[in-house]
């Protein structure tokens, strides 16, 4: 094997493995059930204030970016977890009254929706 066909193929082996280290923690996750919307006044779980496109999940960690589809409207808006909950069975997350008006849910309290997870920024560096 010459030098430069030594140095390509240790190059490729270099950036595919961060590239399928990446791709296989980055990979989405995806659940329908029901959303709920709550308003509080105090901190969340994590610490941080309440702020406005924020939501509550019972396992997911925190700072993790969840896209939520109202399926009723097809209305979808971007939230962060910082936040437990929610504590009703059968509802799969609890999502920010801000958040609640963006989707489209706020007058009936709940609806049924699919929540992804998105991938966060660092997983997708080589």
């Amino acid at each position: 094997m010459s030098y430069e066909s030594y140095c390509r193929s240790a190059f490729r082996a270099a950036v595919a493995l961060p590239i399928l280290l990446c791709s296989c923690h980055a990979q989405a996750e995806a659940w329908l059930g029901k959303a709920s919307f709550y308003v509080l006044k105090s901190r969340t779980a994590s610490g941080q204030a309440h702020t406005t496109l924020t939501a509550a999940h019972r396992t997911l960690p925190f700072g993790t970016m969840v896209k939520v589809t109202n399926l009723s409207n097809d209305h979808s808006i971007i939230v962060t977890v910082n936040d437990r909950g929610p504590f009703v069975k059968g509802r799969i997350i609890d999502v920010s009254i801000h958040a609640a008006d963006l989707l489209g849910m706020r007058a009936s309290g709940v609806a049924r929706v699919k929540v992804e997870t998105l991938p966060h920024e660092t997983d997708l560096l080589p």
